[in-house]
Parts: structure tokens; C-alpha cells; sequence
């Protein structure tokens, strides 16, 4: 029977190999090595000739079966997984880049990816051009034949940034570039990234995959749609491989020698997450949708970001793209600095805590953070000025939101 719903393939997809006692959730196999019956069949495997387990910093059954569930319901031609967000974006550009590449993305994306392509890549010999995404334009001529990929997030974290997606994608095809997208905003109940011509996508599972921010980890999907063979860096893996050269150099080389792997308990806690992910990402949106309007009618609020909002400049697109609710993260601004933090001090509900996409809804102030190592002219460059906070929504009642909103505006 073939399976059609979201929520009935994560909860219903099979396990690679049946349990011994036909346990209903995969056991946490919390192990490193795994037996051979033979040293034949341990030669096998270590060749790639037999799909066994050997070591779970390459592979395990907790883990393999989270990649399986991830792959029923995207279509995803491979998926790793990983140990946090950040190792599912290294990864991907390790397996990818090398001295003398270059990668188009855009200025407004989240501060550790930004200081992983400007100062990390960077000493690695691999330029990135930071161009906006918004333009095709500004894209098309930032593209030349040392470039690797364009790299984009769904919704930029924190200006709320969309990109049309579909224009990226012509833009990728012919230019012969890899599209890859950071998915973690738009998580894969709400949006098809094969669909829109995604090549790679990442996503942080730390966020809504985890079940209420219960552990870290990352994921790369391969959808197979682009070809390699006229990749400098992955040509041979192509004539080996095919259309699994990403998957096959990201697996046998770069996850195996990097070391980033998922643990067995968060791989766990993680496939628990997704098969309440549609749940809870409909309740935050709802809630998210519900503050964006509310928090306009405050006077002292200077700027409210939503793109679920009419009159957010990325209303439609993103809507087209992501459903009614795009994301359940807002921002607004205060006048000042300091009015920011003496709101954010007086809060009792929302929690003062980086992170998104927690059951709880969290709150910070980007500037004095998550970008604290960037220059005030680097910051407002990146559309983070030192008035703006960042809402992360969650899945508790939104009167008692609104309330504590309140509370945070009193004199």
C-alpha cells in the first residue's frame, strides 16, 4: 500500500531490517561497533558490497532509520545525518568546494553560516559572493565557471528574507550550478524542495524536527537532480557513481573523515519529533500569524516582520512557496536599544534563549548575540540593527503570549 499522508509516512515507514522483539519505535542502538559472523563478510562490508553496520561514526541502525524516515517523506535520493545544522552545511561545502571555487549567496543569512563562508571557506581558498538574492540580476552576474553552488535560505534568519525560489533555479540550470537550500524555517511538511529545483537541501533538525528542542543535529538531503560529471572536484565520483556522486563522496569521504555524526539518542528523539511535526508547526504558525497582527497595533512597536502579513513585501511569494503560514518566526523594533532590552527584561512566558522552533516561544536581541562578533557597520550591512528582536513562536496559548507581551510594554 502506498502511503500518501505526511504524518502516515513518518509514523508507518519500515525499519531496514526487522527487530528481533517487533519493537513498534527503532531501539536506540547506543553502541560503536558491530559484530561480523566471518572476516569475508567484514571485508564485504568495509567495501561497500554488503549495507551492514561497522561503526556508528559512519553508520547506525538508531541513525539509519531517522535518515529512512527523512527520505520517505522527501523523495530525497540520499540523506545524512548529522550532528548539528552547522555539520550539514560544512559538509556539504567540503564535499563540494576546494581552492579556487566560489559560491553565490546572499548577505542576509544566519551569523555562524555568514562567518562559516566569509572567514572559514574563506581560508580554505574558496571566495563567497554575497549578492542579493532577490535580484536574478545581481545573481546571474556573480556566477562564473569556478562557481560551485548557489546557497540560499528558504527564509533568511532573522530579516525574513524570500527569495522566488523557482527564478533561482533557472538561474542554477543554466548557469550549471548546484542549487542549495537552507530549509530549517520551512520545514518539509510545508515545503517540496525538490519540487522548486533544489538540488541539496539542509536543514538544522535541532529546530522543529527534534520535537521541541530536545537535541541537536542536521540533515542533508540529495535529490539526484543534478548532474557532477562537469564538476571539477566530483567528475570522477560521477563516472563511478552516476547520479549518487554527491552522496556517494559526502558519505565514503568527507562525513567518514570529518567525524560530525548524529548520536544513536538524538536520532531517537528525533524521529519521535517528526511525528509530531505537523502538529506543532501548525499551532506555531497559527500563533505566529495571530501575534504578527496583534503586535501592529502596539504604538510603542516601530516595525513588525512577518511574511505571513499582508503587507510584508514577501507576503505572496511567500505564501506561493510555503502556505499560509511561511515560517513561525517574526521580528519587530523598538525605538531604541535600550527600550529593547528593558521589554525583553520584564518578560515571564517567553523565554530569553537563542534557538527557534522550540514547543516554547523564545526570544533575543540578534545584535548583542548571535551577531555580537560583527562590527556595528557589518551588522547594519546585514540588516541587523540594534533595535530588532527576533520571535521565535511556539506552541503554548496565544492569550497567555499576548499577555506577556503586555507585560513586556508596560511603563
Amino acid at each position: 500500500m502506498d502511503l500518501q499522508g505526511f504524518s502516515t509516512k513518518v509514523i508507518h515507514t519500515g525499519y531496514a531490517k526487522p527487530d528481533a522483539h517487533n519493537a513498534l519505535q527503532m531501539p536506540i542502538y547506543s553502541n560503536a561497533a558491530f559484530e561480523f559472523e566471518s572476516a569475508e563478510q567484514m571485508e564485504e562490508a568495509f567495501l561497500g558490497r554488503r549495507p551492514d553496520h561497522m561503526y556508528s561514526r559512519i553508520s547506525n541502525p538508531t541513525v539509519e532509520n531517522f535518515e529512512k524516515r527523512i527520505k520517505s517523506i522527501t523523495g530525497a535520493l540520499g540523506v545524512t545525518a548529522l550532528s548539528s545544522g552547522m555539520a550539514a552545511i560544512s559538509n556539504v561545502f567540503f564535499t563540494i568546494a576546494q581552492t579556487g571555487s566560489n559560491i553565490v549567496t546572499s548577505k542576509h543569512l544566519f551569523g555562524n553560516t555568514y562567518s562559516f563562508f566569509a572567514s572559514t571557506l574563506h581560508s580554505f581558498g574558496v571566495e563567497t559572493r554575497f549578492c542579493d538574492l532577490t535580484s536574478i540580476e545581481d545573481v546571474s552576474k556573480n556566477i562564473d565557471e569556478n562557481t560551485v553552488a548557489i546557497f540560499f535560505e528558504t527564509i533568511t534568519n532573522p530579516q525574513l528574507e524570500i527569495a522566488d525560489i523557482a527564478k533561482l533555479s533557472l538561474v542554477a540550470k543554466n548557469h550549471q550550478v548546484a542549487l542549495i537550500a537552507d530549509s530549517t524555517l520551512t520545514p518539509p511538511n510545508i515545503f517540496n524542495a525538490s519540487a522548486f529545483g533544489v538540488n541539496i537541501e539542509v536543514i538544522s533538525s535541532t529546530k522543529i524536527i527534534s520535537g521541541g528542542a530536545t537535541s541537536i543535529g542536521g540533515l542533508i538531503l540529495d535529490y539526484g537532480t543534478f548532474d557532477w560529471s562537469h564538476h571539477k572536484k566530483l567528475a570522477e565520483s560521477t563516472r563511478k557513481f552516476g547520479p549518487f556522486a554527491f552522496n556517494a563522496k559526502l558519505r565514503k569521504e568527507i562525513q567518514r573523515n570529518i567525524g560530525a555524526c548524529l548520536s544513536p539518542y538524538h536520532a531517537y528523539l528525533q524521529s519521535l519529533g517528526l511525528e509530531t511535526l505537523s502538529l506543532r508547526f501548525a499551532q506555531a504558525g497559527s500563533n505566529c500569524q495571530l501575534l504578527a497582527e496583534y503586535l501592529l497595533t502596539e504604538p510603542k512597536i516601530k516595525q513588525v516582520n512577518y511574511p505571513g502579513l499582508k503587507k510584508s513585501p514577501f507576503h505572496d511569494i511567500g505564501t506561493k512557496q510555503f502556505g499560509n503560514y511561511p515560517g513561525a518566526m517574526l521580528t519587530f523594533n523598538f525605538g531604541t536599544r535600550e527600550e529593547s532590552f528593558d521589554f525583553l527584561n520584564k518578560l515571564k512566558i517567553i523565554s530569553r534563549a537563542t534557538n527557534i522552533y522550540d514547543n516554547r516561544s523564545l526570544i533575543i536581541h540578534p545584535a548583542s548575540t548571535i551577531f555580537c562578533d560583527f562590527s556595528h557597520e557589518a551588522r547594519e550591512n546585514m540588516g541587523i540593527p540594534d533595535t530588532l528582536l527576533r520571535l521565535s513562536v511556539g506552541i503554548e496559548d496565544v492569550r497567555d503570549l499576548i499577555d506577556d507581551i503586555q507585560l513586556g510594554l508596560k511603563k
